[in-house]
């Protein structure tokens, strides 16, 4: 028996996002094990991190960035890996919600 391979146009897609916010049908943040933190003192608003980020959990103005859409941002890192002024840095999710809990309960 032997093996015959596809033509290249009946082989289906793949490793490919076809468009942006394709995460927006679910709520993908609850996957993330590092949280990207800014840090707004070394943001130039370049938007490098909004170019790079593969779930569209940035949002953003003409020349501003805004604060990272935490319910869809995977933690994948690239943000923080892109970012030319090092001003985003990959916080583990366990630190940031022991931190929230202990201001919760004072």
């Amino acid at each position: 028996m032997s093996y015959q391979l596809k033509p290249w146009h009946e082989i289906p897609i793949g490793s490919i996002v076809p468009e942006a916010g394709s995460s927006k049908i679910n709520h993908t943040g609850s996957w993330r094990m590092l949280r990207p933190v800014l840090n707004y003192d070394k943001c130039t608003h370049c938007l490098i991190c909004w170019i790079f980020c593969p779930d569209d959990s940035i949002p953003v103005s003409p020349q501003e960035r805004f604060e990272t859409d935490f319910e869809y941002c995977k933690g994948c890192g690239i943000c923080a890996v892109e970012c030319p002024y090092d001003a985003l840095e990959m916080v583990p999710e366990m630190e940031i919600k022991l931190k929230e809990l202990e201001e919760e309960l004072g």
